[in-house]
């Protein structure tokens, strides 16, 4: 299974912990970038840079999971990465998809929106699915194409 880098801002750290210690006690190789500490003032967009430059030096072999109040801000900046397909899932059929679909290497969960169990079968989901050609292909190949023509953003 290949390495997951996770990280969160401060109103997730319990969960993040919470899912380190579920990766770990199944085998998974967790990287923890942070945030540590419900003290810990990093707004969100810094943590996801973190996470999605773990992956990019990686080559794309790591993956990640990103959590928030809402998982929304995190998806939002981890897309703003080459290379880097995030979605929120707030329930397990979504993360099935957000794998099988759209071959998406971030996984953003809200610690506001959904529990721990809820979370785990989320998570467990996600990390046991594994994308293979199929009539998604091209849709990827599509956003991908998408991505390399729109490096100029104007909106503020």
């Amino acid at each position: 299974m290949r390495t997951i880098v996770i990280g969160c801002d401060n109103a997730a750290v319990n969960l993040k912990s919470k899912l380190v210690s579920f990766m770990e006690s199944k085998g998974v190789n967790v990287e923890d970038v942070g945030c540590f500490t419900p003290d810990d003032s990093t707004y969100y967009p810094y943590i996801a840079e973190k996470v999605c430059n773990k992956i990019i030096e990686s080559d794309y072999k790591k993956h990640g999971v990103l959590i928030c109040g809402t998982g929304l801000g995190m998806a939002i900046t981890a897309n703003k990465f080459k290379g880097i397909r995030a979605g929120v899932c707030h329930d397990p059929y979504s993360a099935e998809r957000l794998k099988l679909s759209n071959n998406g290497n971030v996984l953003c969960m809200g610690e506001r929106v959904i529990g721990e169990e809820l979370a785990k079968k989320i998570l467990w989901e996600w990390l046991n699915n594994e994308f293979v050609d199929s009539s998604s292909t091209p849709k990827i190949e599509a956003i991908i194409e998408i991505e390399d023509k729109n490096q100029i953003c104007t909106m503020r």
